[in-house]
């Protein structure tokens, strides 16, 4: 596991880890440089195995936001950062890479996103994970701040687009393998396919 301070995206790693989906956890204690220019860092690299492999850029939000009659379901904020940076890494990675935004969610109301069995328990809190891709994301996102730069989508529009990630990973668990014989040959796929 990478060095997180994030329960959100240690929740989303052990969750993974758990279903022993392949991935990778990046750092993000530096931006990357691409010319002139810096990217956020990616939060995790997630191989499947049909399918593309995904760019992740988990976003934790509580379900719902807000207190009292003040609730907020659906929050689906991002930064312009997160959008830009997010497209010049799926561009950098070519076209078997597809940029997703994971928004984790940390059911903290009576409410959730899913049904109960495919909430995730990590250490005592629920949690929900629903990707949108980035192309999905950025074409339907509309500024709701100049000042902080951020972007979302209408909760109509989130919810037409958002899937729940076990639905986006499509993983299949090869029987006759150990876990980690699973592991050696998925490495061995990546490293083939560069």
């Amino acid at each position: 596991m990478a060095k997180r301070d994030n329960h959100y995206e240690m929740a989303f790693e052990e969750y993974l880890r758990q279903r022993q989906i392949p991935y990778v956890a990046v750092d993000e204690t530096k931006r990357a440089l691409l010319g002139d220019a810096s990217l956020k860092s990616l939060d995790f690299i997630v191989s499947t195995a049909l399918g593309p492999s995904w760019l992740v850029d988990v976003k934790g939000r509580r379900f719902p936001a807000g207190a009292g009659e003040q609730k907020q379901y659906w929050k689906n904020w991002s930064t312009r950062d997160d959008v830009r940076s997010l497209t010049a890494w799926q561009r950098l990675f070519g076209p078997a890479f597809c940029g997703l935004f994971v928004f984790a969610y940390e059911i903290v109301g009576d409410r959730a996103p899913l049904a109960a069995d495919r909430l995730f328990d990590y250490r005592g809190r629920l949690y929900c994970f629903l990707g949108v891709r980035l192309d999905d994301y950025a074409a339907k996102a509309h500024s709701i701040s100049t000042a902080w730069d951020t972007l979302s989508m209408s909760s109509r529009q989130f919810r037409a687009l958002a899937a729940p990630v076990d639905d986006l990973f499509c993983r299949t668990v090869v029987p006759e393998l150990a876990p980690a014989e699973f592991e050696l040959q998925a490495d061995v796929e990546a490293a083939e396919s560069w």
